[in-house]
């Protein structure tokens, strides 16, 4: 099987991606290396030596004092949590805690039975 490999790879020859020609700002293909480095270099000068705009964006400061609420979840926000939660599914790459594991948490937390079971 790797001799068909090798000898169909020998045959095929080396496929290269046609690679797209490098433009004078008229438009006429450059053929030089030199040149078409040298116009890669001129136009990413171009392009990231932009002046500032005229009229800047009236953006506002953001808030530095945002209202936090770090009080304990209220039993509404646990059941919520838990109905979001899909059974039989897979933890994701963001989940640290599955379904089962967090309705024992729960029980040894002293949350009642029916809320867990919801």
């Amino acid at each position: 099987m790797r001799q068909l490999y090798d000898t169909t790879k020998k045959l095929a020859g080396n496929r290269r991606k046609p690679e797209r020609p490098v433009k004078r700002k008229e438009g006429k293909v450059i053929t030089n290396i030199e040149e078409q480095r040298n116009r890669w270099v001129e136009h990413f000068k171009e392009l990231l030596n932009r002046p500032a705009p005229l009229n800047s964006p009236n953006i506002e400061a953001a808030p530095t004092d945002l209202p936090t609420d770090v009080s304990p979840p209220t039993i509404e926000e646990i059941s919520m949590a838990i109905r979001q939660i899909k059974s039989g599914k897979a933890v994701g790459p963001f989940d640290s805690v599955n379904r089962t594991t967090l309705w024992k948490l729960l029980r040894h937390c002293g949350v009642p039975q029916k809320i867990v079971n919801i």
